[in-house]
């Protein structure tokens, strides 16, 4: 292949700009020409693609969001929405396609890989959500975002001797109060793969101020429920002050973390040679700390799990 697009869809993570530019410049040193395709899908069917170059990548490696813009659309999602794409891209001659994202995102570089326009897939979410790579771009970064706010918390929760529910993203997939629970060390955790009775949590909160406890943090997913219902169900059985605080939308921005930003270079330098073989198809994933891809119809229907292990550790030294 000699020109090649990339585009960011979904919602934005730290280290998807790590991801482009080292799209980008990997794809020059091997002399092909790189087209950057701007607000995701919606952006691809609009023809809103220009040429990038060396210079259009620099000094992005730090930071947060994507250059690029992102945006979600359902016209994607059908024949016509995705053949209008494929148009887009043979006007300019683009041959092969990087997608930067998710699984909705995955899901349309399946499409176009099946309407035979070859696109690979790079996991970026903090989510930590798709199956067949142990991290995802952006997951570390808002993990140490929720660390950080909860150790603030943690200080008022002190001086005022309270319950903190703190309510952390993920969707369906706990990775992101998991490993905040047992980083921050946390209460309890409460994460859609598992079926915390809320008598043992609440059992915890009391054992703990039997023997002088002041305070405590409970890390609640957003998959599992509202963190101000279940506060408020903390507080009535319980009787100790309890307050909530939803982290939101500031779990997605920041500059990335080192490990993001390796991660995301790695992972898009392995989508560059896929293409460069010419295969298509694929996703780009890490696992035991090697870089690995997939067919990426077969990581779709995959399901994420969550690593349960970490999930009796926690438990086990919560007591």
């Amino acid at each position: 292949m000699k020109r090649i697009g990339v585009l960011t869809s979904g919602g934005d993570a730290p280290g998807m700009n790590a991801a482009i530019r080292a799209v980008v410049r990997k794809a020059i040193y091997h002399d092909m020409e790189v087209y950057g395709i701007y607000n995701g899908y919606q952006g691809l069917m609009d023809g809103k693609i220009e040429q990038l170059n060396v210079g259009s990548v620099g000094d992005i490696i730090q930071r947060g969001g994507t250059i690029l813009y992102s945006a979600r659309c359902e016209e994607f999602k059908t024949d016509e929405g995705q053949n209008k794409g494929i148009e887009q891209l043979k006007k300019l001659g683009i041959e092969g396609l990087i997608v930067i994202g998710g699984d909705g995102s995955f899901q349309g570089a399946a499409k176009l890989t099946a309407k035979g326009f070859p696109c690979i897939g790079i996991p970026g979410t903090i989510d930590n959500d798709i199956a067949g790579t142990d991290y995802t771009i952006g997951f570390d970064t808002a993990l140490n975002t929720i660390i950080e706010a909860v150790d603030k918390i943690r200080d008022t929760a002190t001086s005022h001797e309270r319950t903190y529910v703190i309510e952390v993203m993920g969707r369906d997939a706990g990775d992101l109060a998991l490993w905040a629970g047992l980083a921050n060390g946390a209460e309890s955790v409460l994460i859609p793969e598992k079926d915390e009775p809320f008598e043992n949590v609440v059992d915890r909160l009391k054992r703990g101020s039997e023997r002088g406890k002041k305070h405590s943090i409970i890390i609640l997913a957003e998959g599992v429920g509202s963190g101000f219902e279940y506060g408020k169900k903390i507080e009535e059985a319980t009787n100790f002050e309890t307050r909530v605080t939803v982290l939101g939308h500031i779990q997605r921005g920041g500059r990335p973390t080192g490990a993001d930003r390796v991660l995301a270079s790695r992972l898009a330098g392995k989508a560059v040679d896929l293409l460069l073989d010419g295969k298509g198809g694929r996703m780009v994933g890490i696992q035991n700390n090697q870089l690995v891809d997939h067919d990426i119809i077969e990581a779709l229907n995959q399901k994420h799990n969550v690593d349960m292990s970490l999930y009796q550790l926690m438990t086990e030294i919560s007591i």
